[in-house]
């Protein structure tokens, strides 16, 4: 089980670990959009400027640059906002990244609502949606300092296009140092025999508050993290299926197409039990504040309690 600790910057650990990486292998190059201030891919520009490349605000040239510089040898990380990367460059990840399996790797920062100081247009809602249907495409999306530097890593290590779903948001750590991150494996957060809450991306700490505001309640809630979509955790998801009976996905993401959904693919045919969805309810995000957008927006620690209780009812006959 693990515990809350320190509150750290997705993105400044990002940074950190691209000039780490940097340090440690001169293919790795870095391209961004304009973005580098925001993306923190600042700090590899500063310390290895002939390794880094700024296109402009021209994010379907920021994709096929780096299909380039993959072909080249080189492994490229290419950064600009989620919902760009999955909208107006996704016919060059489709085809230029994924259909070619070049080795690049997408750096999707602001996931989910947390641009949203930027409008709501800037909100990321759908992309795990787009992403998650394109082949040859590993999915990640990390929940705090840890799994974001290790999931980097990963990223660079792994022979194959990836898309690497970052946020803005300064989030406390639900892992320790220590934590080993596998491609396709989910994690036990916390044990619990009445339900399974399932997690993905920076919600996670919210889903182990609602954890511990059921457990005073009498319900012992299991927490799973989803770290990788694609390639998912499926013998993890059934097994947590058949022991609790119960599931209920919350992510920061449309209630369809993301998370909810690749569950619920995956229990249909093996496991099928009731599955309650927590996201952004087939919704636009809003300008805001990150966290209080969160509690507007449904997926306030209360949404997810509320959630787990539905989903009682449900197996009880007492709801539809």
């Amino acid at each position: 089980m693990t515990t809350l600790t320190d509150k750290r910057s997705i993105r400044q650990v990002y940074g950190e670990t691209l000039v780490e990486l940097g340090e440690r292998d001169e293919r790795i190059v870095v391209v961004d959009a304009d973005m580098a201030p925001g993306t923190f891919t600042h700090m590899f520009r500063d310390r290895f400027p002939s390794r880094f490349f700024d296109v402009g605000i021209a994010e379907q040239n920021l994709v096929d640059v780096g299909a380039g510089f993959a072909l080249g040898g080189h492994v490229p990380f290419v950064n600009t906002f989620a919902f760009l990367l999955a909208l107006r460059a996704a016919e060059q990840v489709r085809t230029s990244v994924c259909y070619a399996r070049t080795n690049v790797k997408i750096a999707a920062g602001y996931g989910g609502v947390s641009a949203a100081m930027d409008g709501a247009t800037h909100c990321a809602i759908n992309d795990l949606a787009v992403v998650r249907s394109l082949p040859n495409l590993v999915v990640i999306s990390v929940s705090d300092g840890v799994t974001t530097r290790e999931a980097t890593i990963a990223a660079a290590e792994y022979d194959g296009p990836v898309y690497l779903r970052l946020s803005r948001a300064t989030v406390l750590d639900i892992h320790t140092e220590d934590f080993e991150f596998h491609i396709g494996r989910g994690v036990t957060l916390r044990p619990g025999n009445d339900l399974t809450l399932v997690g993905t991306g920076v919600i996670l700490g919210r889903c182990l508050e609602a954890a511990e505001e059921l457990a005073d309640q009498g319900i012992d809630a299991r927490v799973l993290e989803v770290l990788t979509l694609k390639p998912i955790d499926s013998k993890l998801l059934r097994q947590a299926a058949k022991e609790t009976g119960l599931i209920v996905t919350v992510e920061e993401h449309n209630v369809i197409g993301g998370l909810g959904s690749a569950v619920c693919e995956v229990l249909a045919d093996a496991c099928p039990v009731p599955v309650v969805r927590v996201g952004l309810n087939d919704v636009f995000g809003e300008t805001g504040p990150h966290e209080a957008l969160l509690d507007r927006l449904g997926l306030s620690v209360q949404d997810i309690v509320s959630a787990a209780k539905r989903a009682i009812r449900i197996r009880e006959g007492k709801a539809a």
